[in-house]
């Protein structure tokens, strides 16, 4: 075993006899040698998007790793709703879904409009939908 920025790394002989590593890491597969193919190299190096596209993208991923956040979107795919809305068909608080609905705002995933005392929110665009269904398609992949 030797120590790269203070992590352990583990031979490859170790990974393959699974000794001192747990069943996730012992069933990666691995080359059994280096070698470094150039051409290909160049062409994820032409199509990489910048870090900072890579950071929002991740970020925006991050936005769906919330399970109260999914089911608000759920709602919003029937019907533009008010947060008491909400908060009544989730069983929740006002505030708690005002919470959520601030991060799916700020991520443009939701949007909002005031009328008189209350404050509606919709799907942003067609893409909210998109993208949960992509999500569900792959779950049910084998």
């Amino acid at each position: 075993m030797a120590l790269m920025a203070g992590r352990e790394v583990w031979p490859l002989r170790r990974i393959r006899s699974g000794m001192g590593i747990n069943m996730a890491e012992k069933d990666l597969d691995c080359c059994d040698a280096v070698e470094v193919h150039r051409d290909l190299l160049e062409i994820v190096n032409r199509t990489m998007p910048d870090e900072t596209e890579l950071y929002d993208l991740a970020e925006l991923f991050k936005v769906f790793g919330d399970s109260t956040r999914i089911r608000i979107l759920f709602v919003l795919f029937e019907a533009e709703v008010c947060v008491c809305d909400i908060a009544e068909a989730l069983n929740m608080t006002q505030s708690a879904i005002s919470h959520q609905l601030r991060i799916l705002k700020q991520s443009k995933l939701v949007k909002s409009r005031r009328e008189g005392k209350s404050v509606f929110y919709s799907l942003a665009d067609g893409h909210v939908r998109t993208m949960i269904a992509q999500g569900r398609e792959h779950l049910e992949e084998d």
